[in-house]
């Protein structure tokens, strides 16, 4: 049985003239020293570069031998040119699972990914190890699938096929190709069924209710028919919301992996948000303060989706933290330790939310007070579409709350 030796670590090769220049200095300084006689130092430079001399030959010839060697073990023109026609990306490892070739796509897909370095520097994945060794054991082809959580999360199934143009010489093409869409599609349709049709039930049952008691013993009764048709259009609303949300979480998810490639101004965006909000804070009878710097902030980004991001977060601190009587929007240039990032805070003074509901909040129609939540028309998904907008703009959010404190919900944006 074949076995496919174990890659060790890249070995760091230091250039003789470095070394002999080293050596040079360390003589100079102790002769300045006094710590030795300028005819010994001089005889010992004269050494030090005769040995430099012969090492650094050595060491061309041992880069061209190298160079020899790499040539005899290369790829195939025709496997390079089949592999640069596919519009999937292709990796080519040889038995050590050291990559050796990368087609335009692979590199557009994963830039970090290098010829020379293990497989694994880019892709670390247990199945696809398992793949691969069973291919280069067997010679036949395998299939697995990849999934890559970070910066986005996406899936791929990988074909992996073994190549051997010679006896001594193995190979084996690992082509990728993307089911992301199939798979957030799945799960969508997975989170309705299970989720969002028990949303939707329970307005649906009042509905019918009230349409069985206005046909029936209500017919004629003014007063209930006007009650009644005031709570059937709050439950159509709340279903129309759902629904809205479920759209807009879909299409953010099938997009997600696309990076935003137009410039955002964030003061115009923010007073914008401020102005669209403006009648609800003077119902809910509150103080919006918008503090923005003097100079304009400006971020790469998709315009639509961030002000969705901010009026979601500014309308969530007004339902639920407006019995602080202050809602506070601010915009931080350069917030982050690094400063490579711009910080958009949301802080309310209200009620706040527990601690153990906290990191919950960002899952799918997730409540932390379900029944708060039904009267004020959550929908449970508001924060799960800041959460992937969030993540498309390759950016950071963060809550912070406590009970009677109030919350803090924080954004950090790349510049």
């Amino acid at each position: 049985m074949r076995t496919r030796p174990e890659v060790g670590r890249p070995i760091v090769m230091v250039s003789p003239l470095l070394v002999g220049g080293a050596a040079v200095l360390i003589v100079l300084a102790l002769a300045v020293l006094g710590r030795l006689a300028l005819l010994d130092s001089g005889v010992v430079i004269l050494a030090i570069a005769a040995i430099t001399a012969i090492a650094t030959r050595a060491s061309l010839n041992s880069d061209v031998e190298t160079k020899q060697a790499g040539a005899l073990v290369g790829i195939d023109g025709a496997v390079e040119q089949f592999s640069d026609i596919l519009t999937e990306p292709c990796l080519i490892i040889n038995e050590r699972a050291v990559l050796i070739y990368r087609n335009p796509a692979a590199l557009k897909r994963f830039p970090r990914a290098r010829t020379g370095d293990p497989l694994a520097f880019t892709l670390r994945d247990p199945d696809l190890v398992e793949a691969i060794d069973k291919a280069i054991e067997t010679g036949t082809a395998q299939g697995s699938e990849l999934h890559i959580p970070v910066p986005n999360e996406t899936w791929y199934r990988a074909s992996v096929v073994p190549y051997r143009p010679s006896e001594e010489r193995s190979f084996v093409a690992i082509t990728l190709y993307d089911f992301t869409e199939q798979k957030r599609t799945d799960r969508m349709r997975g989170d309705f069924i299970a989720n969002a049709s028990h949303e939707l039930r329970t307005p649906l049952t009042s509905l019918m209710g009230f349409i069985d008691t206005l046909q029936g013993p209500a017919a004629k009764d003014e007063a209930a028919r006007g009650r009644f048709l005031g709570i059937m259009r709050s439950q159509s609303e709340r279903m129309s919301s759902l629904i809205d949300d479920l759209l807009s979480l879909s299409r953010i998810e099938l997009r997600q992996h696309v990076k935003p490639t137009t410039e955002v101004n964030l003061n115009l965006l923010l007073r914008e948000v401020a102005e669209t909000l403006e009648p609800k804070v003077t119902a809910a009878q509150l103080v919006l303060d918008l503090k923005l710097p003097d100079e304009p902030v400006t971020i790469i980004g998709d315009r639509q989706e961030l002000f969705e991001v901010l009026e979601n977060l500014a309308d969530n601190a007004i339902k639920y933290g407006g019995d602080g009587g202050r809602v506070e929007i601010a915009l931080v240039a350069g917030a982050s330790r690094s400063g490579a990032h711009h910080a958009i805070t949301v802080t309310d003074f209200g009620a706040g939310i527990a601690e153990e509901h906290v990191p919950r909040l960002t899952e799918r129609f997730y409540r932390g007070d379900a029944e708060a939540n039904r009267k004020k028309k959550g929908t449970g998904l508001g924060l799960a579409i800041v959460k992937h907008i969030v993540a498309r703009h390759h950016g950071l959010l963060s809550i912070r709350s406590k009970l009677g404190e109030g919350t803090r919900v924080e954004i950090l944006l790349p510049r």
